[in-house]
């Protein structure tokens, strides 16, 4: 057996090889050598990334590591072939030790059962799972002198106050975030919210999308591992871009009522636009986060995150 990494040619293989092997499993969609083509033609892409174990000459098998997101594959095979998984899984752990970084993770479907296994039985834990909810407008609370909010839009000088508000949920470190929420390609900084308080300091802080060119929450696959843009937790990670989407993160003594302020006037201007249907995304070892969308949203289906320290 040959491991090698990426060179031309291999985006018509991948996409053939992850086929073959995931065809069985539930909610299987097959993927596209044009949707490889895309990843490996980006800016900055590293060929050292991606791993292929031959067999004769002949590929078998793939695994990747992203190392902007710190997210690794599962070892795709050939039927027949699942015995260069182990090793082409090794050799992607290898690279992100390599490249410096300190832990890994997963992220698939929750009904794949032979998948999360490998990541339970190669010193995976399952960390937490994202929870996608939905809800409909109508069926949300009324608050009271909405209008009369004390909500204006966020700025630089807020940064700090979110970073604090938001420890244990947002995933990047504080002196990121002004390029997160300020200089981000899929949504403007005027769609972050913030509810001050009695000092005019942010108590809570939240977000809402709204973009008809981006996904309808109805017809997404909630029990898909994709992460929702703009959803506290997601940050940094590639995501799924969904219309509709609201989060908040808030300090512990307004978290009622700054979620039910943010969640007024967030669904108000959404539903203005070409919004008929909210969408909220939330890491389940976030308990508190957890309690308020599953009071007033709906959930639509989760997915487990496996993580292993390197």
């Amino acid at each position: 057996m040959n491991i090698r990494t990426f060179q031309p040619g291999d985006e018509r293989i991948q996409a053939g090889l992850y086929n073959v092997a995931a065809f069985r499993l539930p909610g299987f969609k097959p993927a596209q050598e044009t949707e490889v083509q895309k990843r490996v033609r980006a800016r900055g892409f590293d060929p050292g990334t991606r791993f292929y174990a031959e067999e004769g000459g002949q590929a078998v098998g793939y695994c990747t590591l992203d190392p902007g997101q710190e997210r690794v594959s599962f070892p795709w095979c050939k039927p027949g072939f699942e015995a260069v998984a182990p090793p082409l899984f090794d050799a992607v752990l290898a690279a992100a030790r390599q490249r410096g970084i300190k832990k890994v993770f997963a992220a698939y479907r929750r009904d794949w059962d032979p998948v999360n296994k490998f990541f339970a039985d190669n010193g995976f834990t399952k960390v937490r799972e994202m929870i996608n909810y939905a809800a409909d407008p109508v069926d949300l609370p009324t608050v009271a002198g909405r209008t009369g909010q004390p909500i204006r839009r966020l700025s630089k000088s807020d940064l700090p106050v979110v970073a604090e508000m938001g420890k244990g949920v947002i995933r990047l470190p504080a002196e990121q975030l002004e390029k997160y929420f300020f200089a981000n390609p899929y949504f403007p900084a005027e769609a972050v919210l913030v509810l001050k308080g009695r000092d005019e300091d942010p108590v809570a802080v939240g977000i809402g999308l709204e973009a008809s060119q981006y996904a309808d929450v109805k017809v997404v696959d909630p029990l898909a591992p994709c992460f929702r843009l703009g959803a506290f937790g997601t940050e940094g990670l590639n995501t799924k871009r969904v219309n509709g989407l609201f989060s908040f993160v808030a300090r512990p003594e307004h978290l009622l009522s700054g979620g039910l302020g943010l969640l007024a006037e967030a669904s108000q201007e959404m539903t203005e636009g070409t919004v008929s249907t909210l969408a909220a995304q939330c890491p389940s070892d976030a308990p508190h986060l957890v309690n308020f969308y599953a009071r007033y949203f709906k959930e639509q289906g989760r997915f487990p995150v496996f993580e292993r320290v390197l």
